[in-house]
């Protein structure tokens, strides 16, 4: 299957690995590249731009497929050196970078002065828009059903994945529910040029969590989220577990963020993705859970939801165009 998003970024499916905290490592990664799709390494996983470099030589030993990075760019008090992080990207050869966040504009120019394709993770027409005219080769647009931060104006996929090709004229990804043949077909019919998939990703073989959660996204319906955050302007679609609880009741209160900070720092959610509590801290995931209910190996995952979209598109959609009754 060929689209704006294989030529551009030289792989074979139309499936993207998105960038993900504690769980974009070379195993990943290079999985998903072996599968004919595009794994990403997320920076800010690794603890320094040193460590970084060395992530990415050891994704190349795993793979000689493309493979990309992600750098997300988040306010805060005490920022990552994201320069340097950045500059360790450039340093390694890597060609593909996934950003998100704000204000990445610096981020794109360096890396545009030195040819690397840059994917920007949008919520918002307006927002991939600004980030078409800064230069970027193509979008990941995220609709409301997405993992983590959805933005704050809750416009799903079926309404924003068009709205958004409608004004692009840059490849488009689309993000937020996507996990299987009928949603990559949905997607190309919306106007996207293929699908990020996050959440899906997790629930594989290889991606780096403790087997408890992988479990735990099988059984879950799309019903076991929860946003957070929202009353700080800065929700987040997580797990629903004992700390989302706390959280919301927290919030419901009018609480400041500073008193429920020490339950969803970073730390302790990287903690129980390895030692398997799926209570100890807050754990990203999306709605597309509902649809998962298997742990496959990301080839096993990408072979059925290319054969699927295949199908799809061949027998299924194909017979609407007949006369013949349509079977059940």
């Amino acid at each position: 299957m060929r689209t704006r998003i294989t030529d551009l970024l030289g792989i074979e499916h139309p499936i993207v690995q998105g960038g993900m905290m504690w769980v974009g490592t070379a195993e990943l990664a290079s999985a998903v590249s072996n599968a004919g799709g595009l794994g990403i390494i997320t920076a800010l996983t690794q603890p320094t731009p040193d460590a970084l470099r060395a992530e990415i030589d050891r994704c190349r030993t795993m793979t000689d497929k493309p493979f990309g990075v992600n750098l997300t760019i988040l306010p805060s008090i005490n920022p990552p050196p994201y320069a340097e992080y950045r500059q360790a990207i450039i340093d390694s050869g890597i060609q593909i970078v996934e950003t998100a966040g704000y204000k990445p504009q610096e981020h794109v120019d360096h890396f545009k002065e030195h040819g690397i394709k840059v994917v920007h993770k949008c919520t918002a027409v307006r927002h991939a828009l600004s980030a078409e005219r800064m230069g970027v080769d193509a979008v990941s647009i995220d609709g409301f059903e997405c993992a983590g931060h959805p933005g704050e104006e809750d416009i799903p996929g079926l309404i924003l994945i068009p709205a958004a090709a409608d004004k692009l004229k840059i490849p488009m990804l689309a993000s937020g529910g996507f996990g299987d043949g009928r949603g990559l077909v949905a997607a190309l019919a919306l106007g996207a040029d293929g699908i990020n998939m996050g959440t899906r990703f997790c629930a594989t073989v290889e991606a780096p969590i403790h087997e408890n959660f992988k479990a735990a996204m099988v059984a879950n319906d799309e019903r076991a989220t929860d946003i957070i955050f929202r009353t700080y302007r800065n929700s987040a679609r997580v797990a629903r577990n004992a700390i989302t609880a706390q959280v919301l009741e927290n919030e419901a209160a009018g609480k400041p963020f500073e008193e429920i900070a020490h339950l969803v720092k970073g730390a302790r959610g990287r903690e129980g993705l390895e030692n398997g509590d799926l209570d100890h801290g807050v754990w990203t995931v999306g709605m597309v859970q509902g649809l998962i209910n298997d742990v496959p190996t990301c080839k096993q995952l990408i072979d059925r939801i290319m054969g699927e979209a295949e199908s799809i598109i061949a027998e299924r959609l194909a017979a609407f165009t007949t006369r013949e009754p349509v079977a059940a």
